[in-house]
């Protein structure tokens, strides 16, 4: 399976002014995997250092930090020739070797024409420690997530049905036959989702009947993890947080939604580490009152976004009989694909954050499900409008922002009316490019 990011591995093997970098990202969303197939891709050869499955190898990085005296050493106990500007170095599962981290940045500042990418399942576990001095600017990040479903069209080989959604605008939309077979291949992957595991098996099998283990066996890898941090207070909070946030997608959130006597002061921290790790992603409330929109999120209110879309708890047969995506469980399941979507499509090198909109006023409340900035301006996103209310949220934000274009994600056609465009799901992708023929 092709992934988007290989194009950014290759840009940061051929920039002058590289820095080590570091592939982040939830466990199993195929960093290693990955960063394998690059190295034996791209370069001469390739030293991979797993930290956990050789323990001894962090004696190298015990004492002196000097790359030379490193790569010495890790040749010798490795017996691999390390050469710079021919050899991609990959440090694996490197929270279990902190000094690892830190030696970083001297290969930029002593040796910046060796090639080193790291990562780590549990990294974010110590990124977050106050006791560790994370090297700043001389290390270079880049997010993996789940396959979008641009990359999951990709991985089907839909290459011609790609070309079209590339293309297709509102006065040359896609022809009706080849929309109904992107919705129905929008319906897969509500079932499958993207974490590359249960991709590989549908690709194999095309069949659905072990999706639910796999999503299960997935499910319990990330609770075995929570064992592994370092505060055992927090490993509780954790896991009972993590089991509640697939049915509080799109919802407010509120602690006593984990559990009755939730406190405040119990979860913040293990919200913080869910939220780093990829885990779990934040919807800042946003009052959208100009650019930047992080400027003026508020932290306190937000809603949540789980992992991944094939992990929320939905009976497969829910989705194979829905006539409307939107609607399937109060919406909540259209409201994940859309901002698994939009966190998918940022750039790799962001730590993406999302936001919505919603005003409080008695009696005239209303809410959008998404704002984003494209360019200069900010572009509402409605994906679940309540029953009876049609866009009124959507119109009520563009007029009193006055904004030029608002977006709504739906089942039907792309389509344009009243400064409204209706993009069907599987077009995502596109949005950048459709919003700009209007500004």
């Amino acid at each position: 399976m092709k992934r988007t990011i290989e194009e950014e591995l290759k840009n940061w093997k051929e920039n002058p002014d590289r820095k080590p970098l570091l592939i982040r990202g939830a466990r199993q969303v195929g960093k290693t995997y990955i960063i394998e197939r690059f190295g034996k891709e791209c370069f001469d050869s390739m030293v991979t250092v797993n930290f956990e499955e050789k323990k001894s190898v962090k004696n190298a990085f015990n004492d002196d930090l000097d790359p030379k005296v490193i790569l010495r050493d890790l040749s010798a106990r490795l017996n691999e020739p390390i050469v710079p500007g021919k050899t991609l170095l990959f440090l694996d599962e490197i929270q279990a070797c902190p000094n690892a981290l830190l030696s970083l940045r001297f290969f930029k500042e002593k040796m910046p024409e060796l090639h080193v990418i790291a990562a780590g399942s549990l990294l974010e576990f110590i990124l977050g420690d106050d006791q560790f001095s994370f090297p700043v600017g001389r290390i270079e990040s880049c997010y993996l997530r789940p396959l979008s479903f641009y990359e999951f069209l990709k991985a089907k080989q839909e290459n011609e049905a790609l070309a079209w959604i590339q293309e297709a605008t509102p006065s040359k939309p896609i022809g009706r036959a080849t929309h109904d077979k992107l919705l129905e291949t929008v319906r897969e992957y509500f079932i499958i989702g993207g974490m590359p595991e249960a991709v590989e098996y549908f690709l194999k099998n095309n069949q659905f009947i072990q999706l639910d283990s796999i999503h299960h066996n997935l499910m319990n890898t990330y609770v075995s993890d929570f064992g592994k941090y370092p505060k055992t207070a927090q490993q509780k909070f954790m896991k009972l947080l993590f089991e509640a946030a697939p049915r509080l997608v799109g919802e407010h959130f509120k602690y006593a939604k984990i559990h009755p006597h939730a406190q405040s002061r119990d979860y913040m921290e293990a919200i913080d580490v869910l939220d780093r790790t990829g885990i779990l992603h934040r919807i800042y409330a946003n009052p959208g009152a100009g650019i930047p929109l992080e400027s003026q999120l508020k932290e306190k209110k937000f809603k949540l976004l789980f992992l991944d879309i094939g992990l929320l708890p939905h009976p497969i047969a829910t989705i194979l009989d829905a006539q409307n995506l939107v609607h399937v469980d109060s919406g909540k399941v259209a409201e994940q694909f859309v901002g698994q979507e939009l966190v998918a499509y940022d750039k790799p090198h962001h730590r993406s954050l999302l936001y919505y909109w919603q005003r409080e006023k008695k009696g005239a409340e209303a809410e959008v499900d998404y704002l984003i900035e494209v360019d200069s301006e900010i572009i509402p996103i409605e994906v679940k409008a309540k029953k009876g209310t049609g866009l009124r949220s959507l119109r009520q934000f563009m007029q009193e922002k006055q904004s030029k274009v608002g977006l709504r994600i739906c089942q039907e056609p792309l389509a344009m009316k009243d400064q409204i465009l209706s993009v069907p799901f599987y077009m995502l992708h596109e949005i950048p490019r459709l919003v700009r023929l209007f500004l």
